[in-house]
């Protein structure tokens, strides 16, 4: 997963991932940095024999891996290695079990994103600093583009994040950093692909 690409999820990786717990437990990996089976059921309510359960069926597909030189025999931490991965969607031309899989992996992936979004949206300011309290930006615009501009378009915001990926790669531990979540989303409407098979409504 360290390539440009990124690393697509094969039919095997996709039906391990495919738990909305294990979901939760790789979504927490990437935004908390490396965890232990403890501090993983403290974050989302689960025993700890529970989560180390779900860590060994992530870490059987490389989806996780053990963090070499730390922990002991009896609490073992867990990272997810760097790099992208590429969700393949549900296709017709996936068996149904893949199918199936893909769908339980998207859809909650997408849930906890959006659960993000309204915590960042609904939580009070009063307790952060100053510099933090307008730094952020959600923004919804509506275009009009044929098929290749938004292509063009969908690889020059790929681009900017690629290039601030970069820009800022280690910066984990550098005094005054958080965790951002930074995210770029480009799609046709339905009612925009009726407008335009049906010119003259």
């Amino acid at each position: 997963m360290t390539n440009d690409e990124g690393r697509t999820l094969d039919s095997g990786a996709l039906k391990a991932l495919a738990h909305p717990l294990r979901v939760r437990i790789y979504d927490l990996l990437s935004e908390r940095g490396p965890q232990t089976a403890s501090s993983l059921a403290a974050l989302i309510g689960e025993t700890s024999g529970a989560t180390s359960y779900h860590l060994r069926a992530l870490a059987a597909h490389d989806l996780i891996r053990e963090v070499t030189g730390r922990g002991t025999a009896r609490e073992r931490w867990w990272e997810r290695p760097k790099g992208r991965i590429n969700l393949p969607g549900p296709d017709e031309q996936q068996s149904p079990s893949n199918r199936a899989a893909a769908q339980i992996v998207t859809s909650e992936f997408f849930r906890l994103r959006h659960q993000t979004l309204m915590d960042y949206m609904n939580r009070s300011t009063a307790d952060e600093p100053e510099e933090w309290r307008d730094s952020g930006l959600v923004m919804t615009t509506m275009l009009d583009l044929t098929a290749p501009q938004m292509t063009e378009l969908a690889g020059e915001l790929s681009a900017v994040v690629d290039a601030a990926i970069e820009r800022y790669r280690g910066q984990e531990n550098a005094a005054g950093t958080r965790r951002v979540t930074l995210r770029a989303e480009i799609f046709d409407l339905p009612a925009a692909r009726t407008r335009r098979t049906n010119p003259e409504e």
